[in-house]
C-alpha cells in the first residue's frame, strides 16, 4: 500500500483532535491488521471511491477517551456511550476523512466519501471491503487510546 495514502489520515486525526477537542495524541507503532475485531469501544467507518482508488477508513476510540472528547467539544460528559457520543464519532470520522481528502486532492488523488457508519460495544468488528492490507495505527492519550485503520485496493 502506498504510504502516501496513509499519512494524510494520520495528520488529519491529530489535527482534528487537537483543534476541535484540545486533545493531544501520540502515535504508536503501525502494523498490518489481520483480524476484524475493533481495537476500541466505539468506531466510525467510512468508504471512499475515486477514479483510481477505492478504500475505507475507520477510527476507534476507547470509551473513556470518547467521553472526554465529547466533554471537550460539547461540554457534556455522558456516563457511557450513547447516541450523542456515536453521533460525535461519526462527525469526527467525517472531519478526518475530509481533511485527508483535501491533502490527497492536492497530490492529484480524488475520491468521494460515503456516509459514515458508527458501531459500538465491546469486541465489535470492522470489515474493510478492500483487496489491499489494512494498516492499523494506534495513538495514545492521557484518557485512553484511539486507533485508525486505513485500507485501499492494491
Amino acid at each position: 500500500m502506498n504510504v502516501e495514502y496513509i499519512n494524510p489520515f494520520l495528520s488529519s486525526l491529530v489535527n482534528v483532535l487537537s483543534t476541535m477537542a484540545n486533545t493531544k495524541i501520540v502515535p504508536g507503532q503501525p502494523r498490518i491488521k489481520k483480524e476484524e475485531v475493533a481495537q476500541g469501544d466505539v468506531s466510525g467507518l467510512i468508504g471512499m471511491v475515486g477514479p483510481t482508488m477505492k478504500g475505507s477508513f475507520s477510527v476507534s476510540f476507547d470509551e473513556k477517551l470518547a467521553i472526554e472528547i465529547m466533554f471537550r467539544m460539547l461540554g457534556e460528559r455522558p456516563s457511557g456511550i450513547n447516541p450523542d457520543v456515536t453521533d460525535m464519532v461519526g462527525e469526527i470520522t467525517n472531519m478526518v476523512t475530509g481533511g485527508a481528502k483535501r491533502i490527497l486532492g492536492e497530490k492529484g488523488y480524488e475520491f468521494s466519501m460515503a456516509t459514515p457508519i458508527v458501531v459500538s460495544g465491546k469486541n465489535h468488528t470492522i470489515t474493510h471491503k478492500c483487496d489491499g492490507p489494512t494498516i492499523l495505527m494506534p495513538f495514545s492519550s492521557e484518557f485512553g487510546k484511539v486507533h485508525i485503520e486505513v485500507s485501499f485496493d492494491k
